[in-house]
């Protein structure tokens, strides 16, 4: 069979769908396609495309239309956020719709780019079976998700305004955070204060550290020796305000998303036959580096119901953890992984950083792979195995999350792959070796 036989078997294999409509979207209007079978049993299709407002009451009225037209499938291109509207309100009124990557829908180089023509080339993909959804959680994970993204731009916007303040202080020649670890702790935020509401004796304020911080008097007098004045304190004090307001609203969307989580994931009812069962919140925190503000992250990027990926590595796949396989002629090589979702690999990549200082099986496991490859690599793998280990948790209530031990590659590595590897480290390093059994 020759390579066109094999063409028409693959062709013929692919699942058509007889009833699609397309959908490409813009911020204020959209492009609609639909694709019907004829009425005399023709193979030709009735195709139509007409423009559509992106208000309300227009969407719904295309989704009458839609529903009247017994449509199958309704795709549409992720375009910003302006498929968000057209989504829920063609899903509420009973339809299936497809959010489609736009890697997958790109239009064949060399032909002309309109609105039409995308509307028209995205139903004839849908149409032949070539496209493929994209993932969507439910309304209540989507809502959680709201709030994690929330939180996280909060949490960066409050670090922007300390750094201003650390600024400010540099301006005025305090060199307060070389000798304080945390500028904004208990100690650093009474000695600002203090500097806003005019005190300005570098002794009156080392006086103001607590704890360990008392044994660093000299360093503190010396760091606060510098040219502070009513100007530096009216700019700080407008910044505290705001980084004050900042951690308020956090510690109330951190309340807000513990009560989500709940209800997503109700607190288990007792069971005698698995007493330490607990919710999902904590058996992920209980994973080395993972924490309970990482841990709702993962809940709200990926939810709770894992039949969207069949196993951990359609997950971590679906992440962009997984190197992308290059392969030409002989030469097989790996490529970079992708972006991926950013809101979930950041928080994932500092658990990874986070439990690469433990003794655990997880941080082994790290420095066993940062020995022979970059410590991003490193990083990545770690992320996806901390991905994995969630989807395991997420997928079965009863499990309980166990750290295997620092030492486990020790104890089960095989004697022999391990005095291989020894004899070609000392032979590259130019020694010629020679094994005798130890009595």
């Amino acid at each position: 069979m020759d390579g066109h036989d094999d063409v028409v078997e693959l062709q013929i294999e692919v699942e058509q769908v007889s009833r699609v409509a397309a959908i490409d979207i813009a911020k204020a209007s959209a492009m609609v396609c639909t694709r019907l079978p004829r009425e005399d049993g023709s193979p030709r299709r009735v195709q139509r495309v007409w423009p559509a407002q992106a208000t309300t009451n227009a969407i719904e009225q295309l989704a009458d239309h839609l529903v009247c037209q017994s449509v199958e499938l309704v795709v549409m291109e992720a375009t910003g956020t302006y498929w968000k509207p057209f989504f829920y309100l063609l899903e509420a009124r009973g339809l299936t719709v497809w959010l489609v990557n736009a890697r997958d829908v790109k239009n064949v180089p060399g032909r002309p780019k309109t609105d039409r023509l995308d509307a028209v080339w995205l139903a004839k993909l849908a149409e032949r079976g070539m496209l493929r959804a994209s993932f969507v959680p439910p309304k209540p994970v989507r809502q959680l998700r709201d709030l994690t993204r929330l939180r996280k731009t909060l949490t960066e916007d409050r670090t922007r305004y300390r750094q201003r303040i650390e600024k400010i202080l540099e301006d005025a020649q305090i060199k307060l955070s070389a000798v304080l670890s945390d500028l904004f702790g208990v100690s650093g935020r009474a000695m600002l204060d203090a500097l806003v509401a005019g005190a300005r004796s570098p002794c009156a304020l080392a006086e103001l550290a607590r704890g360990s911080l008392r044994g660093k008097n000299s360093a503190l007098i010396e760091a606060l020796t510098g040219q502070f004045e009513d100007h530096h304190g009216y700019l700080i004090r407008l910044l505290l305000e705001d980084q004050d307001r900042l951690t308020a609203q956090i510690e109330a969307l951190s309340v807000r998303i513990e009560q989500a989580i709940a209800e997503i994931d109700p607190a288990p009812p007792p069971d005698p036959e698995h007493p330490g069962r607990l919710p999902l919140l904590d058996r992920l925190d209980e994973i080395p580096g993972v924490g309970r503000t990482c841990a709702a992250t993962i809940i709200a990027e990926i939810g709770v119901d894992m039949t969207a990926f069949p196993t951990p590595g359609h997950l971590a796949s679906w992440a962009k953890l997984t190197p992308r396989t290059i392969q030409s002629g002989a030469k097989r090589g790996h490529g970079p992984a992708g972006k991926g979702n950013r809101w979930l690999k950041g928080p994932l990549g500092e658990a990874a950083v986070c439990t690469a200082r433990t003794q655990t099986f997880l941080g082994a496991r790290y420095r066993r792979i940062a020995r022979h490859a970059p410590a991003k690599k490193a990083v990545v793998a770690l992320s996806r195995n901390i991905l994995e280990i969630a989807w395991v948790l997420i997928n079965d209530p009863d499990t309980r999350f166990t750290d295997l031990g620092a030492s486990w590659h020790e104890r089960h590595v095989d004697q022999a792959r391990r005095t291989r590897q020894h004899i070609r480290e000392l032979e590259h390093l130019g020694y010629s070796v020679a094994l005798t059994q130890a009595a």
